[in-house]
């Protein structure tokens, strides 16, 4: 913008403000949206927008309750198919579920150590961590596949009868939502570099702890469902 002026002849003319014009949009750190939209750049600058973290957070949860109505379906199902059949046929449960339970409860205890790593930037501890929480994860469905295979063994197939029905049912639905959880563990361990730098932000770990740690809970629930209903 040039501001109108006059010379000593009288003649109109246009000078140009000494300091340039800055836009502030809001926000403490002068950018628009917390920081991340485009205040606080110059006339013509775009600052690159992202997301907000709690727009990840949010999404997260609202994925975290569709899994709850999920399973709050199939143990509604199950209850009914129990209290209305008389072809419900007990079996034992496998006894390696405990010690699946307390595998998966141990991934989640070495999450929450990788987590304090990231605190103190401590790379190499953050990877290590997160590398040893994908295995036990892995050794969880490891040990899902054992048990389904000792009640193979004993004759205890998915069509057997309706308890071993909702058995494989319940186990399956776990598993395949943690093997989701898994895959975000190993996108974790292939960007720890950039996290750890600052390079990128720690919200995906964050939103990964959320998602891991629910599915901890989850197999909780329905182990001791399991428990008490077969």
């Amino acid at each position: 913008m040039c501001a109108l002026g006059y010379d000593h002849m009288g003649t109109t003319t246009l000078t140009k403000p000494e300091t340039p014009i800055r836009i502030d949009r809001g926000g403490p750190s002068g950018g628009g949206f917390g920081g991340d939209g485009f205040g606080g750049a110059e006339f013509g600058e775009a600052r690159p927008w992202r997301v907000p973290d709690r727009a990840y957070r949010t999404a997260m949860w609202m994925g975290l309750t569709s899994i709850v109505m999920l399973f709050a379906a199939f143990t509604s199902a199950l209850v009914v198919r129990k209290g209305l059949s008389d072809d419900w046929v007990s079996f034992a449960i496998p006894r390696i579920l405990w010690l699946n339970t307390a595998v998966l409860l141990a991934s989640s205890g070495s999450l929450e150590i990788a987590r304090r790593a990231l605190a103190k930037r401590i790379g190499s501890s953050f990877t290590g961590w997160l590398y040893a929480t994908t295995a036990l994860g892995v050794l969880f469905l490891i040990g899902q596949w054992t048990a389904w295979r000792e009640l193979a063994f004993h004759g205890v197939y998915l069509a057997s009868n309706p308890s071993s029905s909702f058995f494989y049912l319940l186990t399956a639905a776990h598993g395949l939502h943690l093997s989701g959880g898994i895959i975000a563990l190993l996108y974790l361990v292939f960007r720890s570099r950039a996290i750890t730098s600052g390079l990128q932000r720690r919200t995906a770990v964050d939103v990964a702890a959320i998602y891991w740690h629910f599915m901890g809970g989850l197999w909780i629930y329905t182990f001791f469902l399991l428990m008490t209903r077969f």
